[in-house]
């Protein structure tokens, strides 16, 4: 099985556009590595994503990382 990241990075913008009954926000997420962006129709949307980026269910701890994991190598 393979191990998720331990450390992320996003640029995150928010916007609010009218619609009816009432103005909606609208998120994106930029990757500043790979200059990927995702960009999602609500909040809640955007943070399902990043709750899923964190998800300790799916994580293995890595081995010999210590207690801040310093020694893992980013990147």
């Amino acid at each position: 099985m393979s191990r998720r990241a331990s450390y992320h990075a996003y640029l995150l913008r928010l916007w609010r556009v009218q619609s009816e009954p009432h103005p909606t926000w609208r998120a994106s997420l930029e990757d500043p590595h790979s200059s990927e962006v995702l960009v999602f129709a609500s909040l809640e949307r955007a943070y399902a994503f990043l709750a899923d980026q964190i998800d300790e269910r799916a994580e293995e701890p890595p081995t010999g990382a210590g207690p801040a994991g310093n020694d893992t190598k980013l990147g």
